[in-house]
């Protein structure tokens, strides 16, 4: 699949992406470089001629990059001058994207689209100037191949535009790209070359970047040290949404990179901030019409057009795969697979130009609100009701009732029963969610298998409608539609079987919410 954040805009030189894995340490003036001799991991050390680096950050006003530890910066000099845009990726880790540089001094467009959901259309602008005189170290393993880079930076920076001068010594340690493919032996590798470094004096970098330093970021997320000061840090349906809405922003990164099952990821994400906020509505002070919970259901419908594509490609695929060659018959395959694909490309296009609009970002500028406001406070005389699974579990057994009617009347299309199934679904993933984010794992646990086993029905249903649509125009065009009713035999017995297990898992789930209780 395409990347589409290298071409987001028509035109844009083309990005790169690298993962970096170093470590940074705070030495004095005096401290003198370590020495790597004696270490069996290394081979030899090859000093490189100095380098002068010079590059300036940008950011919004309110330091949202920094906020979200990403760091965008225009860098001249040194092997790498250009364009780098620098994303947590795991400790002592982060994927830097590239772009070379060009005449302009404002954000390439392809790289603002990577961060936009943390930027929205607020500017970015300069922020710092950093330069930085560099003297690097090469290390190189026993087959002679680069094994990782000690760089001894002495630092000038200034913040904004007449920020005091600043300036320090630091050291850096990075593994060389493709040195290490394991991340605990590059780990290992990196602690072993650590201690040499502490061996001559010095000590862990406080910040994380030469510009969160610079910035002084460290104080920017005050905590509440002495436990009873912020009754939201406590409260367990606020810290789950919080949890979801950061997840949000790094799963739309992942889609508009075009990350296999980012799109999925990201539509579960979205979701499960809209069953949590419905759970709990009255410790955020919404209600269920709530424009935020619209957004949020509409965001998960256009995500969906590119979700359910990809499910079908894939579903038939694997279908066709296991049938014998001569079950196999007409052009079957580019109908059902690669016109999913191509489905799925057009319903990625239309979620990226829905994550690129105003209206996205004023739903995420209104979760980050309710993330961050205080609960509201109960009205005279009231009490704000805990959070609990009650209620979310007594929508489960509605539902559960309402679809044993429709499977009983006869006068129902078979639409209608399996819409009364689809909505236990729904109702038994508001619970789950709820239970987790409670700390109630056994109700989750049962919640989820009924999700999964409904979800498996749905899939289901979606492909028999699809596969009908499909043998109707393999039909008019004259082809053969045998193998269109051997995969619609196969989805029907996938519904029937999650049907006869359905009973089972929801005695199962009544169960643990009765232990819970």
């Amino acid at each position: 699949m395409a990347d589409s954040s290298a071409g987001a805009q028509k035109g844009s030189k083309k990005t790169s992406r690298h993962t970096e894995v170093e470590r940074k340490f705070e030495v004095t003036e005096s401290t003198v470089s370590p020495s790597f001799a004696g270490l069996s991991a290394v081979s030899r050390v090859e000093r490189l001629p100095i380098q002068h680096l010079d590059a300036v950050y940008f950011d919004t006003p309110g330091r949202d990059l920094a906020a979200h530890r990403v760091t965008l910066r225009r860098r001249t000099g040194g092997e790498d001058a250009g364009w780098h845009l620098k994303l947590p990726a795991g400790p002592d880790a982060r994927t830097e994207v590239r772009q070379p540089l060009d005449d302009a001094d404002t954000v390439p467009e392809s790289l603002r689209d990577v961060v936009l959901a943390i930027v929205r259309d607020r500017p970015l602008a300069p922020v710092a100037r950093i330069s930085t005189q560099r003297t690097v170290d090469l290390l190189f393993g026993p087959d002679d191949s680069p094994l990782a880079e000690f760089c001894d930076d002495q630092v000038t920076a200034t913040a904004g535009e007449d920020g005091d001068e600043q300036r320090w010594r630091e050291w850096e340690l990075e593994l060389a790209e493709g040195a290490v493919d394991d991340g605990r032996a590059g780990a290992e590798l990196l602690d072993r070359l650590a201690n040499r470094l502490f061996d001559a004096g010095a000590t862990p970098a406080g910040h994380g970047s030469k510009l969160a330093r610079v910035l002084d970021t460290s104080g920017d997320e005050p905590a509440d040290t002495d436990g009873d000061g912020d009754e939201r840090a406590v409260d367990p349906i606020h810290a789950a949404v919080a949890e979801q809405v950061d997840e949000l922003v790094v799963w739309d990164r992942a889609v508009r990179a075009d990350v296999y099952d980012s799109v999925h990821q990201m539509r579960v994400v979205t979701r499960k901030i809209r069953s949590l906020l419905q759970s709990a509505e009255g410790a955020f002070g919404i209600s269920d019409d709530a424009w935020v919970l619209d957004e949020l259901k509409q965001l998960a419908a256009v995500l969906g057009v590119a979700r359910d594509a990809e499910v079908l490609a894939e579903k038939y695929e694997k279908a066709l795969d296991g049938l014998p060659a001569e079950l196999v018959r007409g052009p079957v395959r580019e109908r059902l697979v690669e016109g999913a694909k191509k489905r799925y490309d057009a319903g990625l296009r239309r979620s990226l130009i829905a994550m690129r609009s105003q209206r996205y970002f004023r739903l995420l500028d209104a979760l980050d609100g309710l993330v961050a406001a205080e609960p509201p406070a109960p009205r005279p005389g009231e009490e704000l009701a805990p959070v609990s699974i009650d209620s979310a579990y007594k929508k489960v057994k509605k539902a559960t009732k309402a679809a044993k009617a429709a499977a009983e009347d006869d006068d129902l299309e078979q639409a209608e029963q399996d819409e009364a199934l689809h909505k236990i679904r729904k109702r038994a993933k508001r619970l789950r969610y709820t239970a987790a984010a409670t700390g109630e794992s056994k109700v989750a646990e049962r919640a989820k298998a009924v999700q999964s086993l409904l979800g498996d029905h749905q899939d289901s249903v979606v492909s028999r409608v699809h596969l009908h649509q499909q043998a109707d125009a393999a039909h008019a065009a004259g082809e053969d539609t045998f193998t269109y009713g051997l995969l619609f035999a196969h989805e029907d017995a996938v519904a029937k079987e999650a049907e006869e297990q359905l009973g089972d898992a929801l005695d199962k789930l009544h169960k643990a919410v009765r232990k819970a209780d």
